[in-house]
């Protein structure tokens, strides 16, 4: 018969504090994000509390899983002799409750966001999952890739059991704290002990409990997980959205026909070879009303340019979208997604300028079109040319409307997250064939 051990190990004991931080620190954090993220002067901060709250959850159900393997493979501390039947019972099947708990909370959570769906405005909002912004999440695949309907319907029960859970947690925890606080001030066994080794033991008069049948063991445990289910199925199921009013839509933009790319038949004018090292494009905008910039970080361009004979000029610009970096995991994440860019089915954008324009000095411009994913959208482009020895340095600066590119639309139609207006900014450094 293995020998019960007087506390818990060391790793139990590192896991059950990490995990209670962990659980006590979200639920606060949880209520409040959710009511701060529809108001405009705070959305920026609850938009990055929303990140940490998932990293947080991950994070729970990492440890969790950790947790039980281990309870699995050593054995615990056996209770006081003097507790009563239905006191061991009741303790051990909130233990269970607390290990599905901690299972269900994440779970649910994780479910909710791969919906791409926000309950607070009834509408889709997508967005990536990364951990603490060190490395991207999936998400669930089987939720993320289901028809409108099912996400919606899966988003509103999943937040309905996730917040309902959160109220569990509160029920378990005070249930907990209090059992351990009679435990040392009024029964004085040392349970408390058990799991704060600076306690001393209890003096062992009691005895221990012995230990309870298969049977009874299974009761046990399936009184917790129980009460877990019970809890997240009927308020999952209870939280399941109204019906849409009829003709209500998710606002879009219909899809124009896809821009053929035919091969590139150079312009007239002198040729330029493009220094990459010292060229950027960059793009900026407000995302949660706090201001970005992003830049691509692979990109080719063609050109054909001299002041003397601007009529054979000619640039054409093929961006690889996937490349776009803002420095925001999360929004790195969300960009190649099917309603932004959409790198799976349109890894590149195209800006082919064809007819340029002189405006005095060093000043010009550039008129084009500006194809992403399906949709072409007619640009003119101010910008600067200084020649020297040769070299030549172009910078210019563009405001694009992202609606009209049909980006976004499924989430942000308004502009209430990501603005409307995105500029885009050039800096080219060339040297002449």
């Amino acid at each position: 018969m293995t020998r019960r051990p007087s506390r818990y190990s060391a790793v139990a004991i590192a896991l059950h504090w990490l995990i209670a931080v962990a659980i006590l620190s979200m639920i606060p954090m949880g209520w409040w994000m959710s009511e701060a993220i529809v108001e405009p002067d705070s959305q920026a901060l609850a938009y990055r509390v929303f990140q940490i709250h998932k990293s947080i959850g991950f994070l729970i159900l990492a440890l969790t899983a950790l947790r039980i393997a281990w309870r699995l493979t050593h054995p615990v501390p056996a209770l006081p002799g003097a507790m009563k039947g239905w006191e061991r019972f009741a303790a051990r099947a909130t233990h269970a409750a607390f290990y599905a708990l901690m299972l269900a909370l994440p779970l649910t959570g994780w479910a909710y966001v791969s919906t791409g769906w926000a309950v607070a405005t009834d509408a889709p909002l997508a967005v990536a999952t990364s951990w603490f912004g060190l490395f991207p999440i999936p998400h669930l695949p089987f939720i993320e890739h289901a028809s409108e309907a099912a996400r919606r319907a899966t988003a509103w029960m999943a937040m309905g059991a996730h917040s309902k859970l959160a109220w569990g947690a509160i029920v378990l925890v005070a249930l907990h704290v209090g059992a351990a606080l009679k435990h040392q001030f009024v029964d004085r066994d040392g349970v408390l002990s058990h799991m704060i080794p600076v306690l001393p033991h209890g003096d062992g008069a009691h005895g221990l409990a012995p230990e309870p049948t298969p049977a009874v063991r299974w009761a046990e445990r399936l009184a917790g997980v129980a009460f877990v289910v019970v809890i997240g199925a009927a308020f999952g199921l209870a939280a399941r959205p109204a019906p849409r009013a009829e003709g209500q839509a998710v606002a879009s933009t219909p899809a124009a026909a896809p821009a053929v790319d035919a091969a590139v038949t150079p312009g007239a004018a002198a040729a330029w070879t493009v220094d990459k090292a010292a060229s950027t494009i960059q793009f900026t905008g407000t995302h949660a009303g706090k201001p970005f910039t992003g830049r691509f970080e692979q990109w080719d361009a063609q050109i054909w340019f001299d002041p003397a004979d601007l009529a054979g000029s000619k640039a054409v610009v093929t961006v690889q979208t996937g490349t776009a970096k803002t420095g925001d995991a999360t929004q790195e994440g969300s960009l190649p997604g099917a309603e932004w860019f959409d790198t799976a089915t349109w890894p590149t954008a195209r800006f082919e300028a064809t007819a340029f324009k002189a405006l005095g000095a060093n000043r010009y411009e550039a008129t084009g079109t500006l194809r992403i994913k399906t949709t072409t959208v007619p640009v003119v482009l101010p910008f600067t040319f200084d020649e020297a020895n040769g070299t030549a340095v172009v910078t210019g600066r563009v405001e694009l409307d992202r609606t009209a590119l049909n980006m976004g639309m499924a989430s942000d139609a308004g502009g209430d997250w990501v603005s409307k207006a995105i500029g885009v900014e050039i800096r080219v450094k060339a040297a002449r064939q």
